[in-house]
């Protein structure tokens, strides 16, 4: 399967997303099949660079194609593909996915107990089982996603836990696909819209 080139990262990120859905990631002895992910911008208020360039953001900043990994509440890190033209401030939070090489190694890490489908079911689980933390963050990966990308039919709405510019439907996932994570709405986000999609 063929490996996307640093071309197909450096565009918009909501373009980006969707056909990121289908193809493969690989790291320290693990594939994930992506299923969900999330699109997120500068100019976007949910968004990590919204307030500028940090030590933290720097690798959102590009150039595209690296690895965006952060810590959050404490306890768990999730990992995005940076987008865009150098500058930007946009990335794709890979949300939630399929172990579909070195299950061992992500149980590993994961725990012994754990149900192949929740291996890579969220953000933070999928960050888990591909061995990622902060070193990570500024990985190159280009040549670490594979494959052609989702046959099965696209859908999108709104992004998992965020207060701000919460319906905006940059959450892209793959239809009817068991390993996509449940919609949970932030409890700070004001009361969604009567037309969107959540699934």
């Amino acid at each position: 399967m063929s490996a996307p080139e640093r071309s197909f990262f450096s565009r918009d990120p909501v373009e980006v997303a969707p056909e990121l859905l289908g193809r493969t990631v690989t790291a320290n002895g693990v594939t994930i099949r992506l299923a969900e992910v999330e699109a997120y911008r500068e100019d976007d208020p949910a968004s990590h660079s919204f307030r500028g360039r940090t030590a933290r953001t720097a690798v959102m900043f590009g150039p595209a194609g690296f690895l965006y990994v952060y810590f959050t509440y404490g306890m768990h890190y999730c990992a995005n593909l940076v987008c865009g033209v150098p500058g930007a401030g946009a990335a794709v939070l890979l949300r939630a996915g399929e172990v579909v090489a070195g299950a061992d190694a992500a149980r590993a890490r994961r725990g012994a107990n754990c149900a192949d489908r929740d291996l890579a079911r969220g953000p933070a689980r999928l960050a888990q089982a591909l061995g990622w933390d902060r070193s990570d963050d500024g990985r190159d990966m280009v040549g670490s996603v594979g494959g052609p990308g989702a046959a099965a039919r696209v859908l999108s709405g709104p992004r998992t836990g965020v207060s701000k510019a919460a319906d905006t439907p940059w959450r892209f996932w793959l239809a009817d696909d068991r390993f996509v994570s449940p919609y949970k709405r932030h409890p700070k986000a004001p009361p969604a819209s009567p037309q969107v999609s959540r699934a």
